[in-house]
């Protein structure tokens, strides 16, 4: 006997007791359509049968999703990322047992025939689109199985059902809760390989990679001056800062047309966080710089033509006196910065 009709016999007719709650007679061997023969209170009531003939299509498709999800879950609790994952995606896979058992139980004994069991929806074979296509599918399920229970005359159906929902929904918001993280650990690798740590993190450079590392490093400093500008209002030194640091990529840009390196796509907002306050914001500008300086330090380290020596080398000297101008906004801004914000928007920090 396969393991699945194991399964089944082990559990569809054990409990003698959800007949008499559905109030539902014996089962027959027969599985025609039904209620086509079905003793007890759906014989001669056209009413009752085509309201339950519904549930049960409906419980039947909750069977298919159910083992759907059983089986997609166990290829997400392989590829989870950490074992506090893969434990609590096992636990959810136990209630989608669980249910999957009682739905059965419930169709078995409504119809008198065993449910089919088939896997409806693939489930993406990369970690973050299954969280994501599971987190959908368990949203969806709340939903349907609410209906169910909303259109069901049988107590115990409801019951049943409306417990599932809430299960689903809680399995949803941890589905939510790994999305969350996996594009946090993403944007934080995806930082680590974009503008100057990027530069600074690669073991060999090209020329093509040093001019990318080199534009989105610009790319952020633009950005991350933009965001303090647009929270805090206008400090004197981040405006001044700003527009040097466009011409830095006007300076950039030619030599991406000399080499014939596409210009990368300008994703640097992504990479930003907003600083807590003025003080924070002149602490991120002197990192910002201090990398800026490195990443320039190690290409004009290396074999590069002599006009990006000089471009670079008037960027790196340029960014020596950003930092030292945000070197003094750090040390006077507590005070300074902050009265300034204050006069110029009427508010307190």
């Amino acid at each position: 006997m396969t393991k699945r009709k194991t399964f089944l016999h082990t559990h569809l007719y054990k409990e003698h007791k959800i007949r008499e709650t559905l109030n539902i007679g014996g089962l027959t061997n027969m599985c025609s359509h039904p209620f086509s023969h079905h003793p007890g209170p759906y014989n001669g009531s056209y009413y009752h049968a085509n309201q339950d003939s519904q549930i049960v299509n409906d419980i039947q498709k909750a069977i298919h999703g159910e083992y759907s999800a059983i089986a997609c879950y166990e290829k997400l609790a392989r590829l989870a990322p950490t074992q506090e994952e893969r434990n609590k995606i096992l636990e959810i896979q136990q209630d989608e047992k669980r249910h999957l058992e009682e739905f059965s139980r419930i169709y078995a004994y409504l119809t008198g025939c065993q449910p089919t069991y088939q896997i409806t929806e693939k489930c993406p074979d990369e970690y973050l689109s299954g969280i994501e296509f599971a987190f959908k599918d368990e949203q969806g399920a709340v939903d349907f199985y609410l209906d169910i229970a909303d259109k069901t005359q049988h107590a115990f159906i409801k019951d049943r059902f409306k417990r599932a929902a809430a299960d689903e929904q809680n399995h949803a918001v941890w589905f939510l809760s790994f999305i969350s993280k996996s594009h946090r650990t993403r944007t934080q690798r995806q930082v680590e390989n974009y503008g100057a740590k990027g530069a600074l993190n690669s073991p060999t450079l090209s020329i093509p990679q040093i001019l990318t590392y080199a534009l989105q490093d610009e790319y952020l400093a633009q950005a991350r001056y933009d965001n303090i500008l647009g929270t805090f209002g206008y400090i004197p030194t981040f405006a001044r800062i700003k527009q040097a640091e466009l011409r830095h990529i006007d300076a950039l840009l030619p030599l991406f047309g000399q080499y014939q390196v596409p210009l990368p796509e300008n994703t640097s907002q992504s990479f930003v966080s907003t600083p807590e306050n003025i003080k924070a914001a002149f602490g991120a500008g002197v990192q910002g710089e201090i990398d800026n300086i490195a990443m320039y330090d190690k290409f004009l380290s290396l074999e590069i033509p002599n006009d990006m020596r000089i471009v670079f080398t008037q960027l790196r000297n340029a960014s020596t006196n950003h930092l030292a101008a945000f070197e003094r906004g750090l040390e006077r801004g507590k005070e300074i910065a902050n009265l300034e914000y204050v006069r110029l928007n009427n508010k307190p920090l």
